[in-house]
């Protein structure tokens, strides 16, 4: 009996792990997971930014960095967040990418760190509008928790940091 036990969830892993990720909780393998609505407020301390790296281009720069954002709300904790920060001075842009962990919690559970290398960030360099989204999908330690995000620019602290209110949903396993 153990031995089959061990081969059924064998192939329910085996399933889990090659099938493609869907939206529709129904195809998904956390099937004791549901997805709950987020939202609050984070601040960047572009204050205390650390740049690694900066190259000149043609239009713009490519900058490296290492930034903190602390979230509030449904989310509550810290984001390390290493962008590649690409500037067109011509078109007015800035588009971020790179990576970032999330330390915290999310709806009150116990302490995660949330794994992300495919956010997206999109800022018009002379209204200052800054739009983004985030996907925490890959857990490090703590509850089994995913979210997608999506940021709002909502303005700037006086010594320069970053506002924005975030929203979206988190799936978080039921209790």
């Amino acid at each position: 009996m153990h031995k089959k036990l061990t081969h059924s969830i064998v192939a329910i892993l085996a399933a889990c792990l090659t099938s493609t990720a869907v939206a529709d909780d129904k195809k998904d393998c956390d099937k004791d997971a549901r997805w709950v609505p987020v939202s609050g407020t984070g601040i960047h301390y572009f204050s205390t930014a650390i740049v690694h790296s900066e190259r000149t281009k043609p239009n713009g720069k490519v900058q490296r960095s290492t930034e903190t954002i602390d979230l509030s709300g449904d989310l509550e904790g810290r984001v390390l967040y290493q962008p590649r920060s690409r500037f067109d001075f011509v078109a007015g842009t800035l588009v971020n990418t790179g990576r970032q962990v999330f330390s915290g919690t999310v709806l009150g559970s116990k302490p995660v760190l949330i794994y992300d290398d495919e956010f997206r960030f999109e800022v018009n360099l002379n209204t200052g509008a800054t739009v983004g989204k985030v996907f925490l999908v890959d857990r490090i330690a703590g509850p089994r928790v995913k979210c997608e995000i999506e940021i709002i620019g909502t303005g700037f602290t006086p010594e320069g940091d970053g506002l924005a209110t975030y929203s979206g949903r988190c799936k978080v396993r039921d209790r």
